[in-house]
């Protein structure tokens, strides 16, 4: 029951971040948490705000609540000013900078819940700041889930190319449907 008013909530935040971050828009910490907050704020009372308490994922530990502002700075001082507005050109670099900054968030965990769909809610606007179309993560499943969590373990170590080869696949298939339904 709350999987359907969360889902509800982040396309009602998805619609109202597509009309309020333009082509652009350089992204912040704080957008980043306004987005949070708009999705969760009538379920959550700490939506938007960084989780105050520990959390891991079997042997890894995210990053500890007092060092969350730090990495969030860093976050939007050494990757989102670089790369928002999301320019990339060739496919292959924007699936890089997407990967980049999709794993980076993931692995600062700010947030008490959500952080993935967070995490690929701003993947998706950084896409269509690169003037693509509307990436669609639900492909992600079965195996390619456990792809994307292998991807996840291996950004740990600095090796990008795995989360980078599964948004390069998204971004082509998100191409080849709009291009299906152009032709249509």
């Amino acid at each position: 029951m709350m999987d359907d008013v969360e889902s509800e909530e982040l396309k009602r935040a998805t619609r109202w971040a597509m009309r309020n971050f333009d082509r652009d828009h350089v992204f912040t910490a704080d957008d980043i948490c306004t987005l949070h907050r708009i999705w969760l704020e009538s379920n959550y009372v700490w939506a938007g705000q960084y989780r105050q308490v520990i959390m891991s994922k079997g042997d890894f530990t995210f990053a500890f609540p007092a060092q969350i502002p730090r990495f969030m700075a860093e976050l939007e001082n050494k990757l989102l000013s670089r790369h928002t507005p999301c320019r990339a050109g060739a496919l292959a670099a924007l699936a890089e900078v997407l990967a980049v900054v999709h794993v980076e968030l993931l692995l600062i965990h700010p947030f008490r819940e959500g952080n993935g769909r967070i995490a690929r809610l701003l993947a998706v606007l950084m896409a269509l700041q690169a003037g693509m179309p509307y990436l669609d993560f639900s492909k992600i499943k079965g195996n390619k889930k456990n792809e994307y969590f292998a991807a996840i373990r291996a950004c740990i170590y600095r090796n990008y190319d795995p989360m980078s080869e599964i948004f390069n696949g998204l971004l082509s298939f998100a191409l080849k449907v709009a291009e299906q339904r152009k032709d249509s």
